[in-house]
């Protein structure tokens, strides 16, 4: 679960991790009320769960109380387009109002999980503000990743190195050092799968400040912290991933026009690689799962046709505990409840039942071509 900005921060300062003097809001006299108690210059953030606000206007610094009333007007009830929105942005609902930070130095420090090494890693970098994947690109050596022991933690060695590592002031390792320990609170104590602080800060008058935060919270853990779940806010999801939940379908909406249907996230990479070498592009990753039923299959399709982009289908399925007949038997229900017209189907079918299935399909009266690999699909995908 993704959390906000201002959410984030009231977590960190529950740790003990120093934060700006700020307060969200989400109307304009309340913005022109915090930015006079904070003086007046003050910078408004929006409160959305994308990154890249500041090129899309969504961070902006302002000289008067009027002014940020007037950039909260503008942001509020408007919708974001970053670089990791699709085209139609996310609502902003809240803004953050805080005090504008004298920065000398900003740092980047983040604590996310190894799924490959199954532990927890520290990656520390002195360029903060910027994408740390830039950062590792084009300047590997500033980028520092250490692993951690679970029964041990940030240990104060390695929270020692990991400041070292920093390029700082000698005067500034151990207030670092111990910030950094604070986020390993955070990251453990709320089952977090990503704690990220960019940039960290170091004010002119020597301060340790998290000037940002991105914190998700592993979703598979919020039965242990019913305290968190005020912090989810649905209006920042995509509305067909919220179906697809409801029915335990995994499915990220893309912006292409190949609907895909797959069992496995494995085959579902290869299937998008596939759509994408026919000159075509996904509309979606989409994995129904090995344990799929009929009526899930159905969803599944639903869900993909609510797209209105989406102007052809790929199934590819490789049938196990999920057999063909029953992948082809879902594909019925759907067309048959369905509001739209249905559209061209192009599948591949392998595995358990695989000829019942090709049956079942080439019964149907759809407009379905069924290919046998991977050259084929790609061919049946390519424009007309």
């Amino acid at each position: 679960m993704k959390i906000h900005e201002y959410q984030a921060k009231s977590l960190l300062g529950k740790h003990g991790v120093p934060v700006p003097e700020g307060q969200v809001v989400n109307t304009q006299n309340e913005a022109m009320d915090v930015a006079e108690k904070l003086g007046g210059n003050v910078v408004v953030k929006a409160q959305v769960h994308a990154g890249g606000r500041g090129k899309a206007g969504g961070v902006k610094l302002v000289g008067s109380s009027s002014e940020a009333a007037q950039v909260c007007n503008e942001l509020l009830n408007s919708n974001l387009v970053t670089i990791q929105t699709g085209s139609d942005g996310v609502p902003v609902d809240k803004v953050l109002i805080e005090e504008i930070i004298d920065v000398k130095k900003e740092l980047y420090v983040a604590f996310t999980i190894d799924g490959v090494k199954k532990k927890v890693v520290a990656i520390v970098s002195e360029f903060g503000g910027m994408e740390i994947e830039e950062v590792a690109e084009n300047n590997p050596d500033k980028v520092l990743t250490l692993e951690l022991d679970s029964s041990l933690g940030a240990s104060p060695y390695k929270t020692r190195k990991l400041a070292s590592f920093l390029n700082v002031d000698v005067k500034q390792i151990r207030p670092l050092a111990n910030v950094i320990s604070s986020l390993y609170d955070v990251f453990v104590s709320n089952d977090c799968s990503l704690v990220e602080i960019n940039p960290l800060v170091i004010t002119g008058d020597g301060r340790v400040l998290a000037a940002d935060a991105k914190i998700t919270i592993d979703d598979d853990a919020l039965f242990r912290h019913p305290n968190l779940s005020e912090f989810y806010d649905p209006a920042q999801e995509d509305p067909f991933e919220k179906q697809a939940a409801k029915f335990g379908i995994s499915y990220v909406k893309l912006d292409g026009d190949i609907g895909c249907l797959v069992n496995g996230a494995g085959l579902a990479m290869a299937t998008m690689d596939v759509t994408r070498s026919s000159g075509a592009s996904p509309a979606n990753f989409l994995d129904v799962g090995g344990g799929a039923d009929e009526s899930k299959v159905s969803e599944a399709l639903k869900i993909i046709l609510l797209d209105e982009k989406v102007k052809k289908i790929f199934i590819n399925i490789f049938g196990g505990i999920l057999k063909c007949d029953i992948v082809a038997r879902g594909i019925l229900d759907a067309s048959r409840n369905i509001d739209r017209e249905f559209p061209e189907l192009v599948v591949r079918m392998l595995g358990t039942n695989f000829d019942e299935g090709r049956e079942i399909l080439m019964k149907s009266g759809l407009n379905i071509s069924l290919v046998n690999d991977l050259k084929e699909a790609a061919d049946s995908l390519k424009s007309d």
